[in-house]
């Protein structure tokens, strides 16, 4: 499989490019849309063919380059029927598989940071979102957060994984780039480490997080799939 893992500074987000090494068919996870001109520059570099864009949810802190690259390419968006986006091409739910040749990817649901947050599960890997990240997990203060959900979704769906799956959130603020469920499992201060649904739920009370800088702009523009942020020109 080709494999791999790029950055946007500005929120700090991580997207994905998987791709089949013989039909040269990709994917992209959780792209953003100021990012654009890189994903296509590594899909030409690559010979790579585009085909679906994947969310992990529909965001509050970027806008999803989806619709953009959906225009560009041909591509489809993948979200949950649960995110709030009509605009998808596929809608998935739990237990949906999103194939591209040699690369199976398992749609888990993981609601807790958001209702149509899921996790993208691969032979050897998870892409979690901000249900689980490095460490922590994403807010549970706005956009149907709850932190006890989401204490259940990450111990059902990603905790039970095989503990040597990598995990590769969407974010990361310290220049982390990849975990594992076991080392989630044992060492995360919000999730691991044996703590209950109760001390979960009382960290996540307790955070008192800033505003989040470009909801007002990201989620109206990703229920669209990131379509009033296409690039005009």
């Amino acid at each position: 499989m080709i494999f791999r893992q790029l950055f946007e500074p500005v929120s700090s987000t991580y997207t994905y490019l998987l791709a089949d090494p013989v039909t040269r068919r990709a994917v992209l996870v959780d792209p953003v849309v100021e990012e654009i001109e890189t994903y296509a520059k590594l899909l030409g570099e690559l010979d790579l063919t585009l085909v679906y864009t994947l969310e992990t949810h529909v965001h509050a802190d970027h806008v999803t380059a989806g619709a953009a690259l959906r225009e560009r390419f041909g591509s489809k968006t993948v979200v949950h029927h649960d995110g709030g986006a009509a605009c998808a091409d596929v809608p998935v739910t739990h237990g949906d598989h999103i194939r591209v040749d040699s690369i199976d990817l398992e749609v888990r649901e993981t609601p807790g940071h958001t209702n149509g947050c899921v996790a993208y599960v691969g032979a050897d890997r998870v892409f979690t979102g901000d249900a689980l990240l490095i460490g922590g997990c994403g807010r549970t203060d706005f956009q149907q957060g709850d932190a006890g959900r989401l204490y259940d979704s990450v111990h059902e769906q990603i905790f039970s994984l095989p503990p040597d799956t990598l995990v590769y959130p969407a974010h990361d603020y310290k220049g982390r780039t990849i975990s594992t469920v076991k080392e989630e499992l044992a060492t995360n201060a919000r999730l691991g480490g044996g703590k209950t649904k109760a001390e979960l739920v009382e960290i996540m009370a307790n955070l008192k997080l800033a505003y989040p800088k470009q909801i007002d702009r990201a989620v109206p523009a990703n229920q669209q799939c990131g379509r009033e942020a296409i690039p005009q020109g």
